[in-house]
């Protein structure tokens, strides 16, 4: 179906004070949600799977059934949003969100709470790429690297929030409020973006007949992508292809996605996603840059909290409050890359700034131990922090700035997924890495350790007499002094892994660097500036 180009919003017709404002609130807080969403429940599986009476590899099905719904949905907002309206297709997802999350609260077994989570994921789905539609359009073509800023706040804070969120409620409260918390937020966005969202001129008289629908491609594409999340999500719970679930969905990825891209590329006139933006060298490179970004960023929202309570024995609250001074540093540090940018600084140079910090960030933790202090822990969160807001910024504008309008929802839908598709590659090789890291330093701990050798003998001795002071009768001191080497090895072993799987993770950024002097160096002109507005649309 031929669009006719659509204008660019003129300054008058852009909101203004208090409604344009009450626009950016809207649009970062149901961006902010649904990214808290993604990690915020990882450090309240094991109360959910007590209270539901499951076992904790069945309840991290909450995990995977939001991350599939959220990766199929995605790519496919451009096409949504043409279909139902812009201002309809958001309204309505938020609607879907906070009644979903209503269900999640509600829940009083495992498979409601599935069905509720991946209702929520489709919901969810739809508030990034929109959001950041409402926000480009909100701001004149000047001041479209501060909306650019203000969105990467959010695009940062979902998912750093989300496990200290999550430990405080664990803490505090029923496991349920991390649910229930979405709801006035979710009814305060609804009743605001009804009042303040104004519809665009291509969404008064929509044509849906006219729309063809792309049922073939809707098809491959849930059945691939769908299939492919769930491998990168339970492939290590569930041994990989010793599982002929793992298997089968492995397979059906392998066939689904290519003939999804061929089909996409020859099979129609009017794809769902239209691969071809992938001719855009920006959007090409920016994509596979964001796929570093995401494996990044859902890298450490994993590890750092694991490394903060399983190694150093901090509470969950405790791991969420290290994070607090990291947030206030990198807050106005968006607003600064933004300002440089408006500026005409080289996005290329700014990228390059943030995968230098954020490369930092992974190797300083690498070098960290179970005597870390806070204070150690708080600096290389800032770095990160630092890091995070150098690169998302100028790569989401450069990745679509060179786009022609027509191509903007899709080129924005892609980055997003390729955000969240890093983040799937990130959790599952981060798992994998761990589990078989653990099992070499463990054997490798154990080897060291030989029968009436001095130095074991002493650790030995020591722990025994420590136990008789406390009370414990000789024969049960013994014992308890060989379980408490063994889980002093485990727990060295653990932790020897975590500090591989950082240095893996930074490796990925020194090894990804090259690609940015691929990148297109470019200022915002009015161009840019213009198919940037147009994203919405």
């Amino acid at each position: 179906m031929a669009t006719q180009p659509l204008a660019l919003p003129t300054q008058a017709a852009m909101p203004t004070g208090f409604k344009k404002w009450i626009i950016v609130v809207t649009a970062i807080s149901a961006a902010i949600i649904e990214l808290i969403d993604t990690s915020i429940v990882n450090v309240g599986l094991t109360d959910i799977a007590g209270n539901l009476g499951v076992t904790v590899e069945d309840v991290s099905w909450v995990v995977t059934a939001y991350a599939i719904a959220n990766v199929i949905v995605i790519p496919m907002t451009g096409f949504l949003q043409r279909y139902f309206g812009r201002k309809n297709y958001y309204i309505g997802s938020i609607i879907l969100f906070t009644i979903a999350s209503y269900g999640c609260g509600f829940a009083d077994s495992l498979w409601t709470l599935v069905a509720f989570r991946f209702l929520q994921g489709i919901g969810g789905g739809a508030l990034l790429s929109t959001s950041q539609g409402l926000m480009f359009d909100a701001f004149p073509p000047s001041q479209r690297p501060l909306a650019s800023a203000l969105f990467g706040m959010g695009i940062v804070l979902g998912p750093t929030l989300g496990p200290t969120l999550g430990g405080f409620i664990i803490d505090n409260y029923h496991w349920s409020w991390m649910f229930y918390i979405n709801v006035p937020i979710g009814i305060a966005a609804v009743m605001l973006s009804l009042a303040f969202i104004d519809k665009k001129a291509d969404e008064l008289n929509i044509d849906r007949k006219s729309i063809h629908i792309d049922q073939m491609g809707i098809l491959l594409l849930a059945v691939g992508i769908g299939s492919l999340q769930y491998v990168l999500e339970r492939g290590e719970a569930d041994d990989w292809f010793d599982s002929n679930v793992i298997l089968w969905l492995a397979v059906a990825a392998a066939v689904a996605i290519p003939a999804f891209i061929l089909w996409e590329l020859k099979g129609t006139k009017e794809p769902v996603v239209d691969l071809r933006t992938f001719k855009n060298r920006n959007l090409a490179i920016g994509s596979i840059l964001m796929v570093v970004i995401g494996y990044g960023l859902f890298t450490s929202v994993l590890l750092y909290p694991l490394f903060a309570q399983r190694i150093v024995g901090l509470t969950a609250t405790q791991t969420g409050k290290l994070l607090i001074p990291g947030g206030i540093v990198t807050l106005p540090m968006f607003a600064i890359v933004g300002r440089l940018l408006a500026k005409g600084a080289s996005p290329r140079t700014l990228v390059a700034v943030g995968y230098v910090a954020f490369a930092s960030f992974c190797f300083m933790m690498a070098t960290y131990n179970m005597d870390a202090s806070n204070g150690d822990f708080i600096t290389a969160l800032i770095i990160r922090g630092i890091g995070l807001a150098f690169v998302n910024v100028p790569l989401i504008n450069q990745s679509v700035a060179t786009l022609e309008p027509r191509q903007l929802p899709t080129g924005i839908a892609i980055v997003n997924m390729m955000r969240q598709v890093g983040g799937a590659f990130g959790v599952a090789i981060t798992n994998t890495y761990v589990t078989q890291r653990t099992a070499v330093h463990r054997g490798d701990l154990v080897s060291n350790l030989q029968p009436g050798e001095m130095l074991t003998m002493e650790r030995l001795n020591a722990i025994t007499q420590g136990l008789i002071a406390k009370g414990v009768n000789s024969f049960d001191a013994v014992t308890n002094a060989y379980k408490t080497m063994d889980l002093i090895i485990s727990r060295q072993a653990l932790m020897i892994s975590y500090l591989d799987t950082f240095r893996l993770a930074g490796l990925f950024f020194v090894i990804s660097f090259p690609l940015l002097f691929l990148l297109k160096s470019k200022k915002m002109d009015a161009a840019a500036a213009k198919a940037v507005a147009d994203a919405a649309h």
